[in-house]
């Protein structure tokens, strides 16, 4: 006999499945996080035990990739499987500034935890939204169940207050602030839903504001106060502009220890053996600021920052990890963040058609490549296109520019004038892409 656990997640099968339990999903996005800011991407100075010992005991890429350079066009194509330009060129930047402001995820569009809904999990986001500022824009209108956290691009990680210097932390759909640094309280949240729905599949999200501006450790002082407009004093209390590492290393210390919160949870609760843990980041780090900032994150051996076309502004640390299903390796293979959707649903059942993203479960689980396929990235007038190794990066007021990104991760040398021909062929990819994506999409629920 079926324990009740056992039930409920076998409760939505598709015709002709098992009647294995369903998986759980716990997804963990950082923000802003660069490709060098883990000790398991080579950081000799950021303490990360606990996210590199899940990469030792995962699979851990090195050629993954947000779906944008910036914050809101990688969530929008995170939950909903699709390319972000499909739903309008507004979601190519960040959406508005702060809580109030207009615009927001259509609610027509299919999202990854309504899809989940259908077949009998329970969903929870704790973190940062930047999909919508105000109802009904919001997450449980998108198909989660709770919702704690901030809607805006960024708040006070110690007052919550948003760059407007609104109060901006919510539960569901009205504010109810919080006392605490915004890492701590949002892996309360999450430890508090896998403990209440330990009996039930479940997809828990957790968008972290670490490591985004205002640069705050545990430790530094708050910055906002309600009623003041910070837009142009968004980064907090910075002594010493010319190296803003010491508050981001405090930052990165924090989210691992979150994610070690959040793993050491499904161990005591014994879900470890049946849940899939998934960690990357919604662009690359910034490394400079205008202001004089500088020393903020590391991308490691790439070119480029947060908003960028070239690696470093879309390249990202990503890890999954499921003890006796996923074996530790270290993959090459080129992901994007948009393929979490597709696999998250086949590994739950769910049909899914019309998606952009690829499934990634022949990879995770038999080590099999990917099919080969051609990427792209857009915000405003920059665009890359990337096809096997070969990349074009073509900037506004530019020419084109070609790398091949096997002999050279930095993008140090312009082949453009060497290989003509693979230019006009990914000019014309990329054209092609985008009269396709700029036609209207609007799935049905």
């Amino acid at each position: 006999m079926l324990s009740r656990r056992e039930f409920l997640a076998t409760a939505a099968l598709l015709p002709g499945q098992s009647a294995k339990p369903k998986p759980n999903i716990v997804l963990i996005l950082a923000d802003d996080l660069g490709y060098g800011d883990l000790g398991c991407y080579g950081n000799k100075g950021n303490r990360t035990p606990h996210l590199d010992r899940m990469a030792a005991e995962g699979l851990r890429f090195t050629d993954f990739h947000s779906n944008g350079p910036m914050c809101t066009p990688t969530r929008a194509a995170l939950l909903t499987g699709l390319y972000q330009q499909r739903f309008g060129r507004q979601f190519e930047s960040a959406l508005g500034g702060a809580a109030g402001s207009p615009g927001g995820l259509p609610l027509e569009v299919v999202t990854l935890p309504e899809r989940l809904r259908e077949a009998g999990y329970v969903s929870g986001m704790f973190g940062k939204w930047h999909l919508g500022y105000a109802p009904p824009l919001l997450p449980t209108r998108q198909g989660f169940d709770e919702f704690r956290g901030l809607t805006s691009g960024d708040g006070d990680h110690h007052t919550q207050i948003d760059r407007s210097g609104g109060k901006d932390w919510w539960n569901g759909e009205r504010i109810e602030m919080e006392k605490g640094y915004t890492a701590d309280l949002l892996t309360g949240h999450s430890v508090s839903f896998l403990e209440r729905h330990a009996d039930r599949p479940f997809f828990l999200y957790v968008p972290h504001l670490a490591i985004h501006f205002p640069w705050q450790g545990p430790d530094d002082p708050p910055h906002r106060l309600k009623g003041r407009d910070y837009s142009d004093d968004k980064w907090g209390v910075i002594p010493n502009r010319g190296n803003v590492a010491p508050h981001v290393k405090a930052m990165v210390e924090s989210l691992d220890q979150s994610v070690g919160r959040i793993l050491g949870a499904l161990r005591r609760l014994k879900l470890e053996e049946n849940t899939l843990v998934i960690f990357t980041s919604d662009n690359g780090g910034y490394i400079n600021y205008a202001g004089g900032f500088e020393k903020i994150s590391s991308n490691g051996p790439l070119r480029g920052q947060k908003t960028e076309m070239f690696e470093g502004g879309h390249r990202v640390p990503a890890m999954m990890r499921w003890p006796g299903r996923i074996k530790p390796a270290v993959s090459h293979q080129t992901a994007m963040t948009f393929d979490l959707s597709r696999t998250i649903l086949s590994l739950a059942g769910v049909h899914a058609e019309n998606l952009d993203g690829a499934d990634l479960g022949p990879l995770l689980f038999s080590g099999k490549p990917l099919p080969e396929r051609t990427l792209f990235w857009r915000m405003r007038e920059n665009k890359a296109v990337r096809r096997g190794p070969w990349k074009l990066v073509s900037l506004q007021g530019r020419e084109p520019m070609l790398f091949d990104l096997a002999s050279d991760i930095g993008e140090n040398r312009d082949l453009a004038t060497r290989r003509p021909e693979m230019v006009r062929e990914l000019t014309g990819t990329l054209a092609a892409w985008e009269a396709n994506v700029g036609r209207a999409h609007s799935p049905a629920r």
